[in-house]
């Protein structure tokens, strides 16, 4: 299929030089370009006009899962009919295996997977090896971390026909090989069931299941099912059916696998044993016979990443197969927010070289898992394609690569000024801020404000809550599916302020956002760098009203390069508006879900001043069901609350599920 952008709009301002000159660039064969495009400029607009005339698959990197859930919410809406995935992090907690010798204390990995995320991941891979070249794939840095061999996940891949020759047992033994497990009692990804002749597979990267029926040894009917109810969604003539996890193997890989370690554990043991470390030998051998004793019964056990080159067939030193691995050849590059996300992929390897290290020198793992880590940066410009580096404030990185030449786009589509930079003493900030609040919400306008420390951000939340403010803290503890809640939650006006630390100052698209304050701007540091209030004052760009406010004492060289680039960019912006006739217009945005079907936590309880739902268990009718007649109504409440979902009515979808939740209390 083609990439096909969708819009009503068209390229204006800056947007067709810049779209003309990368365009250009691609097609002359440049390795890198830098668009240096101010926040509210339509930088990913003009990104997906690039996309539809090249024609070429895409990766697009961001430094966080916020901020790439919003790129993914808008490559949705300017691709409608291409494959656009969301590739992150599926931990909603992880604590790495650690050990730290001055204490003698052995920290066990711990950790929780988001299922939602796991099937999104599941989803990207499909797409990549499914042949399809309009294909965006939106990643956090996640991806440059090791992942199973492409090579097997196409070759544990089932393709099936209708007619094909094939006995059921035959595929129920390909279903397992693809890491797919019976269950006739709980239907979920990633399980598969057996009704007589008939198989339900219900897939790992989708919401759909595959019926597949057989007449003797002969698929005569295959379709897509809901897994719910069984209703059938499409009749199909083929089907493809990709693993049901990332990390597959092959058997003849396992047994190969298997005997190496064996290998590896008893000459690493004996050398521990030749040096002295008598200690650290036992404790390998240990480790590793029941890591061992595991794989050999399920297939798996904990930390298995660390064993992944036995799996891949790798050679000692080399890196581990990642997500670019299953790209094609002639992908696009997009990193976003470069300024941010290339110092991120940099920093990767070192942290995690330090753990490990650690870990094989005191006997807890083999030397192979120092093998398990994400890409150097060498590695990843090696497997990168064509890379367009986008920021409002490019590092000397990029400007490098690009041979200090870039694309400026300073002039925004609705002629809106960058705001303007006013400075505030600290005496008294809190008072002046609650102050300015008020005036915002009064025209109902939204406010963040941006701390140096979490605690700060927590404290003045708090205070803010007291004084009968709607507000929410946001920074890294929060998980990643809540922080998406918590940015919706703005925008639908169910909170007025959100206070943070360091996640509201890149790319962040809220519109209704007119203050930005900024606490202790006086303080020089990496918070309070050139770039980054330069980024942070660039989130109240998007608003006719926009302003922010420095809280300080003293201006600063950061505050006085921000205050004078700030200037510049409205001198160059205000003569465009002159010279054109535009009259700046506030951006109105469909308040939509940034992540369309990925769908956001509602805030905390105690944040969210929305009205309540109607207690259910206070109707009469429901007072007096029976156990089988409380089961269907909760059955009834999820399909509504997924219907909903569907439609992006999440007031809806919050109303059915706080329903279930009290159904369900009632049936227990």
């Amino acid at each position: 299929m083609q990439f096909e952008l969708i819009s009503d709009y068209s390229p204006t301002g800056d947007q067709p030089k810049a779209i003309k000159e990368l365009v250009e660039g691609l097609r002359n064969n440049s390795q890198f370009q830098t668009l240096l495009g101010v926040t509210g400029s339509g930088k990913t607009f003009t990104i997906a006009n690039v996309i539809e005339q090249m024609q070429r698959p895409v990766l697009v990197l961001s430094h966080n899962k916020t901020l790439a859930a919003q790129l993914y919410g808008e490559f949705r809406q300017f691709f409608p009919k291409s494959a656009v995935e969301y590739f992150v992090s599926y931990y909603d907690y992880y604590q790495p295996e650690a050990y730290l010798p001055v204490t003698d204390t052995y920290i066990e990995k711990d950790l929780s997977i988001n299922d939602e995320i796991e099937k999104l991941r599941l989803s990207t891979t499909s797409s990549l090896l499914s042949g399809r070249k309009d294909v965006i794939v939106v990643s956090s840095v996640s991806c440059l971390y090791g992942i199973g061999n492409p090579e097997d996940f196409h070759s544990n891949t089932i393709r099936i026909t209708t007619g094909d020759k094939t006995s059921r047992n035959a595929l129920l033994r390909k279903l397992v090989d693809s890491l797919y497990s019976r269950n006739e009692v709980d239907f979920k990804r990633g399980t598969f069931r057996v009704q007589g002749d008939t198989v339900d597979i219900f897939v790992a990267y989708g919401d759909y299941a595959i019926r597949i029926v057989f007449w003797a040894d002969e698929i005569e009917e295959i379709e897509t099912i809901d897994p719910v109810n069984g209703n059938t969604i499409e009749i199909l003539e083929q089907v493809v059916i990709y693993p049901g996890n990332i990390f597959v193997t092959t058997r003849d890989r396992m047994q190969k696998a298997i005997r190496q370690i064996e290998d590896d554990m008893f000459e690493q043991v004996q050398y521990f044993k030749d040096i002295g470390k008598e200690i650290e030998a036992k404790r390998l051998r240990q480790k590793v016979s029941y890591d061992l004793e595991m794989i050999k019964e399920l297939g798996y056990c904990s930390g298995i990443e660390n064993y992944s080159r036995y799996f891949d067939g790798r050679k000692p030193g080399t890196r581990p197969f990642c997500l670019l691995d299953y790209f094609p050849d002639n992908f696009l590059t997009i990193i976003d927010e470069s300024h941010v996300t290339i110092p991120q992929v940099r920093a990767m390897q070192g942290g995690d070289h330090s753990r490990k290290q650690t870990l094989v020198e005191y006997g807890f793992r083999l030397s192979a898992a120092m093998d398990n880590r994400p890409l150097r940066i060498d590695e990843f410009e090696n497997l990168t394609g064509q890379t367009i580096f986008v920021s409002a404030t490019p590092a000397d990185y990029e400007l490098q690569k690009s041979e200090g030449v870039f694309i400026d786009q300073v002039i925004r589509p609705t002629g809106l000024l960058d705001p303007p930079v006013n400075i505030h003493p600290s005496l008294n900030q809190i008072d002046n801020l609650v102050s300015e609040i008020n005036v915002c919400v009064e025209k109902n306008e939204r406010i963040l404000v941006t701390t140096l420390t979490k605690r700060m951000a927590e404290e003045l939340t708090d205070y803010l809550l007291k004084l009968s403010i709607k507000c929410q803290y946001i920074h890294s503890d929060i998980p990643t599916l809540e922080r998406v809640g918590i940015m919706e939650n703005l925008r639908f006006g169910r909170i007025d302020v959100i206070v943070g630390v360091n996640l509201l100052r890149e790319g962040l698209d809220l519109p209704e956002v007119s203050l930005v304050a900024i606490l202790d701007a006086d303080k020089e540091g990496f918070l309070r760098s050139e770039r980054s209030l330069t980024q942070t004052a660039g989130r109240a760009a998007r608003n006719i009203n926009g302003k922010v406010i420095m809280y300080a004492d003293k201006v600063t060289g950061s505050m006085q390069k921000t205050i004078d680039e700030t200037n510049r960019r409205r001198e160059k912006q205000l003569k465009y508006n002159v010279e054109m006739g535009i009259t700046p217009k506030q951006i109105i945005k469909a308040s939509k879900s940034f992540m369309g079907d990925i769908q956001g936590k509602k805030a905390d309880e105690k944040f969210y001043a929305g009205p309540k739902t109607k207690d259910i268990a206070a109707d009469p009718i429901v007072r007096y069901m029976n156990k089988e007649a409380l089961k269907k109504a909760i059955e009834k409440s999820k399909r509504s609350m997924e219907k909903a979902a569907e439609k992006l009515d999440f007031i809806e979808a919050a109303r059915c599920r706080d329903e279930m939740y009290e159904l369900q209390k009632m049936l227990s």
